[in-house]
């Protein structure tokens, strides 16, 4: 039983806050912003929308683009750490909004990496044949733990919701290999403080993430039997663009084959990665049978990586 994506959806707010818009905000600028993290605008909730409602926009979405029902959802993982509020789990919030009856539900907590272990945790429990189709959804509401008066983290981060389903697919397709790891030593680069404010040391953070997302591009990739040759596409975290650019470049591909979606929509943690698989998807990007590597880092520290070849 092989375990890969059969449908895929996706949720950003209207409002757009731009770098000159955070020029009249703060001590920054435009030229700043752009070259040091390509970011040039993010999305941004209203105060009515939550973590939830964007989750349930996704979801919806996904569900319809693998054409099947809520009540055919055996599992869903959200992976978040901007919660509606501790609990109840936006997954069982979900769970009864989309009216998936039979569906166990639990948040995921890994950060930025988050999607990764919600795919890794679903791909499972497919593959044991305990459940057929699992919801995946990275989701963040990171304007409510920005502190606006913090130019070094402000700027970076946007709102978002990206959803997968996951479920059996042909021989050959689907996840090929991945991994998942954490040095909680290093948790202290990223956090949130006790006033709810994302603290990081973006310097810190910064080393882990170019040494870490490279070699697990290269590891999972060996784990699969392939070569830099075969990859078709990269999906990494989108966070920064110089750290993007060093993963990229440790594969060896031509820029046009590496996701961008950080200059829209920023930072959007653990939305990020299924943001931009779904932006590359419907733009065609994407097509049956293509080799897609996914790779993301984030608080923790965590980090995670999947080998797929795309197709049901």
């Amino acid at each position: 039983m092989n375990a890969g994506i059969i449908g895929v959806g996706k949720f950003s707010p209207e409002k757009v806050l731009t770098n000159f818009d955070l020029e009249k905000m703060m001590d920054t600028s435009d030229e700043w912003i752009r070259t040091r993290t390509g970011i040039e605008e993010r999305r941004i909730a209203d105060k009515d929308m939550d973590t939830s409602d964007m989750a349930y926009e996704a979801a919806l979405k996904a569900i319809e683009d693998a054409d099947i029902k809520p009540e055919e959802i055996d599992l869903i993982l959200v992976a978040t750490v901007t919660p509606d509020q501790p609990f109840p789990s936006v997954a069982c919030m979900l769970q009864d909004r989309l009216g998936a009856k039979k569906a166990a539900a639990m948040d995921v907590s890994a950060a930025c990496a988050g999607f990764m272990y919600g795919v890794i945790t679903a791909k499972q429990f497919i593959e044991t044949n305990a459940y057929k189709y699992v919801l995946i959804i990275g989701v963040e509401k990171l304007s409510k733990i920005t502190n606006w008066e913090d130019r070094n983290t402000a700027v970076l981060f946007g709102d978002g919701a990206g959803a997968a389903i996951m479920g059996p697919v042909s021989e050959g397709r689907g996840v090929l290999a991945f991994e998942l790891g954490a040095d909680g030593s290093g948790g202290k680069y990223l956090y949130e403080d006790e006033n709810k404010h994302i603290i990081m040391n973006g310097r810190e953070v910064f080393k882990f993430a170019v040494r870490q997302m490279g070699e697990s591009c290269v590891n999972v990739i060996e784990k699969a039997g392939l070569t830099k040759e075969d990859v078709n596409f990269l999906i990494p975290h989108q966070a920064n663009i110089r750290i993007m650019e060093a993963s990229r470049q440790r594969l060896d591909l031509p820029i046009e084959k590496m996701s961008k979606t950080v200059h829209k929509y920023g930072n959007t943690s653990s939305a990020s990665i299924p943001m931009a698989l779904v932006e590359e998807y419907e733009a065609g990007k994407i097509k049956d049978d293509d080799v897609i590597v996914l790779v993301g880092f984030g608080g923790g520290l965590t980090w995670g990586a999947i080998a797929l070849k795309w197709g049901r």
